[in-house]
């Protein structure tokens, strides 16, 4: 694995003014096997009855699970391109802050299927999500 702190800081800064930016998404670990996240839950990302929208929950998991892949393909000759997520909302969060954490279910040579498990502070599972991605060349 590349220097961890040099991968925390290219994928915090990467892309501009980007959705997961807007949330406020800040990557916090990486191993050889896993990618971690932080999303906090604000109002900014309730839904109208003033608990987490599932729809932030799959943009911390499609987030968590296309930068896996990114960080584990030569990206001057390919590109994660996601094809597939499907996500499970199991429990309502109204405040705090929910982690996620990605990790390869199948890593292969042009497909990459993740799991991404977002728990709250207590770790209680919150959203369970698998994303496929295609690698595809440049």
């Amino acid at each position: 694995m590349k220097n961890k702190e040099q991968i925390l800081e290219k994928l915090n800064n990467w892309g501009g003014e980007t959705l997961g930016k807007t949330l406020d998404i800040v990557f916090t670990d990486v191993t050889d096997e896993t990618l971690t996240a932080t999303m906090p839950v604000t109002p900014k990302v309730h839904q109208p009855y003033g608990i987490l929208h599932g729809g932030a929950s799959c943009v911390l998991a499609e987030t968590l699970g296309s930068c896996l892949s990114v960080i584990h393909v030569d990206t001057e000759k390919f590109a994660p391109v996601g094809t597939n997520i499907n996500s499970n909302h199991l429990r309502s969060k109204k405040h705090g802050t929910v982690t996620g954490t990605a990790r390869f279910i199948r890593k292969g040579r042009t497909m990459h299927v993740s799991e991404i498990e977002i728990r709250d502070e207590k770790g209680e599972l919150i959203n369970h999500t698998t994303m496929t991605n295609n690698i595809i060349p440049r």
